[in-house]
């Protein structure tokens, strides 16, 4: 059989004549026109093709067609929800929030004709509940709808917009216009009557709201009534509120579901600070020689940290430390007999990443500091370093889990100019199964021994779809662990890192230091604020930028108090109060760094009372963190508006929570005292454009009255910046 007789084939004849026939060939070229589409209809498959001899000349007398429809590949709906914002890659991963926190919903909804569109994004919470909530139209000639939404607990939320017809909504504007021009008057009423006895059949009513749509309805037919009477009871305040919060809905048709993954609040918010815990309690002896610090002097340091006002303590790794190759002071090669080993050279005969460098003490020792840490309000970090010393048990139990070279060595670490010798990488594509149980082994022994945040090194360096197995494996028993990403790489990973699981990554932001790319680099983070969360360190261990190594005190402030007010989550490095800030030279890090040897920084001498208190930023970090504590507007990232200065070296932004306005304005330039005006977007604080307020500065604690147009010096003469809680005159 022809090819051409394996389908249904239906010939079309076109009669001759005009264009637009009429009488008996008009209707039978329609009949012939509607058994194509249902021919087309009913086979999808089909393909459109022309039968003629060679030759022939095909005209309108004499076609055959196979036509064909197939069915859309993203059917819209009846009313077109489009472009709903935020989702991740398609809903690929989901959006994160975390509990109570605030954020907008878009979505583009709207119809075809007059008649009325409206929208709603349901809330689904974890156990299938649904909450709708109507959105509103910010932008008619777009289309464009929003609604804030937020989750009350944590778990696997999901929000879908939904677009519908409004009944109610086009009859009332259809009633206003007719019967104030006089038209249709007695049917627009009626039609009224019955849309409102409609609303108030529907089952999502108490008896009380169903009377009162009835009632009104009943006044609409009330012909002993004025017109306007009537008209005014089905658009009345009350009628229109009650089918506010309860709509008749249309031809609703639903988007998509996007996953919303909601998480406690220490995932955005909080304030870290890092110790190396063998330099804390550590000093020489009375030979000279080092004696290390332990987890139980480590802990008597936890008050002080405490007293300035930090979340969560972090530990640098706290594991036995390889000899082979070991790395001296400054990462010399020539390490003596009493230094230390960096502690990212984990692993020897003592044990691996499930042990505690004997130094440091027992697990009993460990489980001390973290209930000290607890019961001063505070939570465990632990660094998690994926790599080993050529003395880790795993090198000789599992030498396929590292990469050996053509010479038959295994390689170490390089991060040109820098090079590890001290330390081999895992190599995850030999056996990514044994590594994968061995590694969700290790941290498992770290959580039940009260760790809560992993801070993980170089997490870029490892196969990204490791993390995003292994974080949720973590979360399937353990839902409060938070993830610190430590990836100073390129944007796409630090991205995806965050996608597939990190709760909180570190940024460029110790390399953003004038006001336009820190405001760039703001915003960038601000859109990304659905999935990737920011944390801000002006230093690390590894980190000490030109600018603070020669900025002085007024660089060691201002970059505190942005890292502090710019994002929810910032870190501190001990140290940091002391201005640290002697450089190794040639790379942008301590000289004598921590990493390789210990430290006594003598703390009692800076400590409140002490010889050297002035000295410190002890206290300056403390006013910081009791601003952060008691101003919740600095507890989002979504919030940050920024302002304009005259002057390219000051910056100013704003955020706002719940009533609660701070405005910060600092001066970039650490060596001189810069004056400018400042002009406040008045708007974006909640004022109309010649109001005034009562700005209460909280680092000097001096008022004044300011507007949108102001005048600020600041610098190292005075103070860096103000921070200055709005106050609304009543």
């Amino acid at each position: 059989m022809p090819p051409e007789q394996d389908q249904t084939t239906v010939s079309a004849t076109r009669p001759t004549g005009p264009a637009n026939p009429s009488g008996d060939a008009g209707q039978a070229a329609t009949v012939r026109d509607t058994i194509e589409i249902q021919e087309r209809v009913a086979q999808p498959d089909a393909v459109p093709h022309a039968t003629a001899g060679a030759g022939s000349d095909l005209t309108a007398h004499d076609t055959t067609v196979t036509p064909v429809s197939l069915p859309p590949q993203h059917p819209l709906g009846r009313i077109p929800v489009l472009n709903v914002r935020p989702t991740v890659d398609g809903n690929h991963f989901p959006v994160k929030s975390v509990v109570n926190e605030n954020f907008w919903v878009h979505a583009t909804v709207f119809r075809e004709g007059h008649d009325a569109v409206n929208a709603t994004v349901v809330i689904i919470d974890p156990d299938g509940n649904e909450y709708p909530q109507t959105m509103t139209c910010i932008n008619v000639g777009l289309s464009e709808w929003r609604s804030p939404i937020a989750a009350t607990g944590p778990g696997m939320w999901a929000y879908r917009v939904e677009g519908w017809s409004d009944p109610y909504a086009t009859w009332r504007h259809a009633a206003t216009v007719k019967i104030d021009a006089g038209v249709d008057v007695d049917l627009m009423l009626e039609e009224g009557a019955i849309l409102l006895e409609r609303a108030a059949a529907t089952d999502d009513r108490t008896p009380e709201q169903a009377a009162l749509l009835t009632a009104a309805a009943a006044v609409l037919r009330d012909t002993g009534l004025d017109v306007d009477e009537r008209l005014d009871a089905g658009i009345s305040d009350p009628v229109a509120g009650e089918l506010w919060q309860r709509p008749l809905r249309d031809m609703v048709t639903p988007s998509e579901e996007v996953p919303w993954l909601v998480e406690r609040e220490l995932a955005l918010r909080g304030s870290w600070y890092e110790i190396f815990p063998r330099s804390e309690g550590a000093h020489r002896g009375w030979n000279g020689a080092w004696q290390s610090g332990t987890l139980r002097t480590a802990a008597a340091r936890l008050d002080g940290i405490r007293d300035m006002g930090f979340d969560v303590v972090y530990l640098t790794p706290i594991h036995p430390i390889g000899t082979t190759n070991r790395k001296g002071p400054n990462n010399t090669l020539d390490a003596g007999p009493g230094d230390p080993g960096s502690p990212y050279a984990i692993g020897s005969e003592l044990g691996g990443h499930d042990a505690i460098h004997p130094d440091l003490g027992t697990f009993d020792d460990f489980d001390a500091f973290v209930a000290r840490a607890r019961d001063l309000g505070m939570e465990v970090a632990l660094d998690l370093a994926l790599q080993c010393s050529p003395d880790h048990p795993w090198v000789t139990e599992h030498p396929e889990w590292f990469t050996t070279r053509a010479d038959g060595t295994i390689a170490y670490a390089e991060n040109p100019p820098k090079k590890y010798q001290d330390i081999y990488p895992l190599n995850f594509d030999n056996d990514p199964a044994g590594i994968y149980h061995e590694v969700r082994r290790v941290v498992q022994v770290w959580i039940d021994h009260g760790v809560t945040l992993f801070r993980v090194d170089n997490p870029h360096t490892k196969p990204v779809e490791f993390w995003q197995w292994l974080i949720a494996d973590v979360a399937a028993d353990h839902p409060e662990i938070i993830w610190l990403s430590e990836a100073f790489t390129k944007p796409a990973m630090m991205h995806t890192l965050a996608k597939v699981g990190f709760q909180q990554s570190y940024t460029y932001f110790a390399w953003r230091n004038e006001k336009w790319e820190l405001e760039e680099y703001c915003r960038e983070l601000v859109d990304s604020a659905h999935y990737m969360r920011p944390s801000f360190w002006p230093t690390t261990h590894d980190i000490l930028t030109p600018y603070m190594q020669h900025g002085g005190p007024a660089a060691w402030k201002v970059r505190a108090a942005l890292a502090a007010t710019l994002v929810p989550t910032y870190g501190i490095y001990a140290g940091y109060e002391l201005m640290e800030s002697v450089p190794r030279p040639g790379v942008e890090e301590q000289i004598d760094n921590e990493k390789y040897e210990f430290k006594d920084r003598q703390w009692c001498l800076y400590a409140p009372g002490g010889k050297r208190e002035g000295e410190s930023l002890h206290g300056w970090l403390k006013m910081l963190n009791t601003i952060r504590f008691d101003h919740p507007a600095l507890g989002w990232l979504r919030n940050l508006v920024f302002h304009h200065v005259d002057d390219e070296n000051v910056m100013c932004y704003s955020k706002e929570r719940y009533g609660d306005t701070i405005l910060v304005v600092a001066n970039l330039d650490p060596h001189t005292d810069r004056e400018s005006l400042v002009r406040l977007d008045m708007g974006a604080l909640g004022f109309g454009h010649d109001e005034r307020f009562l700005a209460h500065d909280l680092v000097t604690d001096e008022e004044w009255e300011w507007g949108a147009e102001n005048f600020v010096r600041l610098g190292p003469s005075s103070e860096p910046v103000h921070i200055i809680h709005v106050k609304r005159y009543f």
